[in-house]
């Protein structure tokens, strides 16, 4: 749980072959960033879905993650009770809307892979650009959590991972707690 709501991601479009890298991503990012649950929309992929998983066993955290197979009519009866954060280029400048952004109710931010049904932008409570100019999905998902929900703390939200990454100056610092 994100603060006192729930932040869901909503990868549309998903193409197994010409997406599973970007996808693969993109989860990782909204993970890192904050989010609750990853679903996945477009091509079933159950490669997506085992990253997703393997990174929150290793590194901790409670990601959920899951397929879903009508994203449109799940996204129509989401909107009923929460808020559609739909992230595109043709949206309306982040730095200018997002602290105008209630985090008062379970929220899903809508990032498209192939090219977004024109309702999206319609069902959407709020259509978000990072910038008016071709660039990667997964930096606009990056950027915009960042701004929106703030730092994450990561002892908290982590927990519970067989490996945790400590920072330092020079080198790498692994706790494995495995071996503990």
């Amino acid at each position: 749980m994100t603060g006192d709501f729930r932040v869901s991601v909503l990868r549309l479009g998903h193409r197994r072959e010409r997406d599973k890298r970007i996808t693969s991503h993109l989860g990782l990012t909204a993970r890192a960033f904050g989010a609750d649950e990853v679903i996945l929309a477009g091509e079933d992929d159950d490669s997506a879905l085992e990253t997703w998983n393997s990174v929150s066993e290793r590194f901790g955290g409670a990601l959920e993650c899951r397929f879903e197979p009508k994203p449109m009519s799940w996204l129509r009866r989401f909107a009923d009770s929460g808020t559609v954060i739909h992230l595109t280029m043709y949206g309306e400048p982040w730095r200018e809307v997002t602290s105008q952004i209630p985090k008062d109710k379970p929220t899903v931010i809508v990032v498209g892979g192939t090219k977004v049904p024109a309702e999206v932008f319609s069902i959407a409570n709020h259509n978000i650009s990072i910038g008016n100019q071709p660039h990667s999905e997964v930096a606009a998902l990056g950027v915009f959590m960042e701004s929106w929900i703030g730092p994450i703390e990561e002892s908290t939200k982590f927990a519970g991972g067989e490996i945790e990454v400590v920072p330092s100056e020079r080198g790498k610092k692994v706790v494995n707690r495995e071996e503990d």
